[in-house]
């Protein structure tokens, strides 16, 4: 731990929008460098029957997070592999996509043409959603648009399990969760777990919240499971994976040379699955004080993952916000908190 007036500002800040309500509750867990950290738990949870406390166990549905802590390294490590090519089509794993000039590394970079998202379905309605995904228009030509869309990380999804012959959920176990020791990651966790998972949103009957089973409507209608979303996990189990980042050397996710990759050839703020700040115009949820290079991704539930990887800085930040409804309040508070992060830690020094 540090000098805690180093935190005082970030701490303030929690404090004040769990008071104003916000936020219900959440965990920052920060690092600087590979010893420095500072994880504080904040507010509390409905599940319905009585008011939860946040603790740094809770475990929270990470939504979008899914698609850059279980999607992206589990496709990276097929490729280092040697069982498919970024490069190679989509229609060469999934031949019912009718698009043929669309590549696995458009669906990582967001520049399929595809369509962010399918029309709105209820969590009470059936459908099916790959066939739906399937039978979509391209909006724009193959890499003429960074378009952020949920069903090109869902194709990706698919295309792990054709390649690897396992479920998604496997690949994730097999390639991140085991060799980095998260064991507070996974998808659709188990009943006896329900007591340490944030509650999300509520349901529409008015009769609780959706708790312990995935918030994002998609990939509750493919069963929990999804490469866009469905993951719960811990910030000290993000913090782990963030960490394997930076230490590549450190072994147990990827190599040096497919990390490095990642980033070459970016554009309009796209790498390989992660948002990249370089100085675009708008800037991201990470806000603008922080250095071009840095990465991240969001979650719709309220989280976030920010890296900067010339100090080694890593913010975890997560929060089940639509526990009060769906507001877009988060766009606003994320960078006004990683800026207090990166003044306090970075530029006060």
């Amino acid at each position: 731990m540090t000098d805690p007036k180093k935190w005082s500002q970030i701490d303030r800040l929690i404090r004040r929008w769990v008071n104003e309500k916000a936020i219900p509750g959440a965990v920052v867990d920060i690092s600087l460098g590979a010893d420095v950290r500072w994880s504080q738990a904040y507010g509390s949870y409905s599940d319905g029957t009585a008011e939860c406390q946040v603790t740094e166990r809770t475990m929270f549905d990470v939504a979008s997070l899914t698609k850059v802590t279980v999607t992206l390294p589990v496709i990276l490590s097929l490729a280092e592999r040697g069982r498919l090519r970024l490069n190679d089509p989509v229609q060469a794993y999934i031949p019912a996509f009718r698009h043929p000039n669309v590549t696995l590394r458009h669906l990582l970079m967001h520049t399929s043409g595809l369509s962010p998202e399918l029309p709105y379905a209820k969590r009470t309605e059936r459908r099916d959603v790959i066939p739906l995904v399937l039978k979509q228009e391209l909006v724009t030509e193959p890499g003429e648009q960074a378009v952020y869309s949920d069903l090109g990380m869902i194709l990706l999804g698919e295309v792990a399990a054709v390649v690897s012959g396992q479920s998604l959920e496997s690949c994730a176990r097999r390639y991140v969760f085991d060799p980095l020791g998260m064991a507070d990651s996974m998808f659709n966790p188990r009943p006896e777990l329900l007591g340490r998972i944030a509650a999300t949103e509520p349901l529409d009957d008015g009769t609780g919240y959706v708790h312990g089973v995935v918030h994002d409507e998609k990939s509750f209608h493919l069963g929990g499971v999804s490469g866009s979303a469905g993951l719960f996990t811990t910030a000290g189990d993000l913090r782990k994976y963030a960490r394997a980042w930076l230490d590549p050397d450190g072994g147990g996710l990827l190599n040096r040379e497919t990390i490095n990759a990642c980033f070459r050839n970016s554009y309009q703020g796209r790498a390989l699955g992660w948002e990249l700040w370089h100085g675009q115009d708008r800037a991201p949820s990470c806000g603008a004080s922080w250095p071009h290079g840095s990465f991240g991704h969001t979650g719709f539930t309220g989280t976030s993952l920010w890296i900067d990887p010339f100090h080694e800085l890593i913010v975890v930040f997560l929060t089940n916000a639509v526990h009060f409804g769906r507001s877009p309040i988060m766009r606003e508070l994320r960078p006004i908190l990683h800026t207090a992060v990166y003044t306090s830690l970075i530029e006060d020094k």
